[in-house]
């Protein structure tokens, strides 16, 4: 069973940085696809960013490109979201996710596995 772990959020003005880690304790998704959701009050939730197996081939939602990167450190186990430029409206939970597959997927339906999610809130 694949455990995942959220980090690194909390409360940042509106233009600053935060960056999220994922750590996968049971060390079983090194071959599948990873994407980060996020979701706000009264929202469904909402792709964010997702990466391949081999760390190859990144999407972003049109809302955070450019602004936001996704990378993985394979040795590590561990899933990142570089947060830059920051807005209010990024304000929201943050899940981490292993998908099903090896390529890289942006629809939830695709991820079989999901972190429990951690906070980001940004001030304006």
């Amino acid at each position: 069973q694949v455990q995942l772990v959220e980090s690194g959020g909390g409360l940042v003005q509106a233009g600053g940085s935060l960056r999220l880690s994922c750590a996968d304790s049971r060390r079983t998704s090194s071959n599948n696809g990873m994407g980060w959701f996020r979701q706000s009050p009264g929202k469904e939730r909402e792709f964010v960013a997702a990466i391949s197996w081999n760390g190859g081939s990144p999407r972003y939602a049109d809302s955070v490109k450019g602004r936001f990167t996704i990378s993985r450190d394979r040795a590590k186990n561990t899933l990142y979201l570089q947060m830059n430029i920051l807005k209010p409206e990024d304000t929201a939970v943050y899940y981490c996710a292993t998908a099903r597959g090896a390529s890289t997927a942006v629809s939830a339906t695709s991820y079989a596995y999901w972190g429990r999610g951690t906070q980001v809130t940004v001030s304006s």
